[in-house]
């Protein structure tokens, strides 16, 4: 019998504080997306590796290597761990009303077309939900450019939002949390919930993404 490739999902978790909700959240959407795939893949025992790389840590590193264009190994490691997932999970505390620095900063370092059609989550947590369209104004354009394919549901945690379960008329952070983590698992699988293929060739590039308007097809609401 032969061994087969686990699937790799990588979050990456810009959080400054120990402990951190930016890495709680990450670790909580890292969990749903394993659920979801264990579940799917039980039936031909593929596993399922998850990753989490805390920004904080290579932070030195990061400020060094935008410097001299030399990366140390473990930051060289990372950015082949995030580049070479099957699925990305992206957490970043908001500031001044965007991304953190040290979250564009890693990002900075990854080639712009390395991330191409690669299916991601984008997700952040701050003080106040006043923020949380941080995801559609900053982190969204920001996977675009990476030429990443974003799931359709991105999480935003406000202070609030831990224990809350939601009302009739809105899902509460758990709820969303479970959602994003099935859309991830979907769209590894390559079953296009973001409206990409991942049954990409081996020319992948920029014609292996599906266009826009077929990206709107595609597209299927629960």
């Amino acid at each position: 019998m032969f061994a087969t490739t686990p699937l790799r999902v990588v979050a990456v978790s810009a959080g400054l504080s120990q402990p951190s909700s930016t890495r709680l959240l990450a670790d909580r959407l890292a969990a749903a997306t394993r659920e979801r795939l264990t579940a799917e893949q039980d039936r031909d025992g593929r596993d399922v590796e998850v990753r989490v790389i805390e920004l904080r840590d290579l932070a030195v590193d990061i400020a060094n290597h935008l410097v001299s264009g030399f990366p140390p190994a473990g930051l060289r490691e990372a950015i082949d761990a995030v580049t070479e997932a099957d699925g990305l999970i992206a957490v970043t505390p908001v500031f001044t009303a965007s991304y953190s620095g040290l979250f564009k900063s890693f990002f900075d370092l990854i080639d712009h077309t390395a991330l191409t059609g690669k299916p991601v989550v984008i997700a952040a947590t701050g003080g106040t939900a006043r923020h949380s369209l941080v995801l559609e104004h900053a982190l969204r354009p920001l996977f675009a450019y990476l030429r990443a394919v974003t799931v359709p549901t991105s999480v935003y945690a406000a202070s609030e939002d831990w224990g809350s379960s939601g009302d009739e008329y809105t899902e509460g952070l758990p709820s969303r949390i479970r959602r994003a983590g099935g859309e991830l698992a979907s769209a590894v699988l390559g079953r296009t919930v973001s409206g990409a293929s991942r049954a990409l060739g081996l020319d992948d590039g920029e014609d292996a993404v599906v266009p826009f308007e077929q990206q709107l097809a595609d597209l299927r609401l629960d």
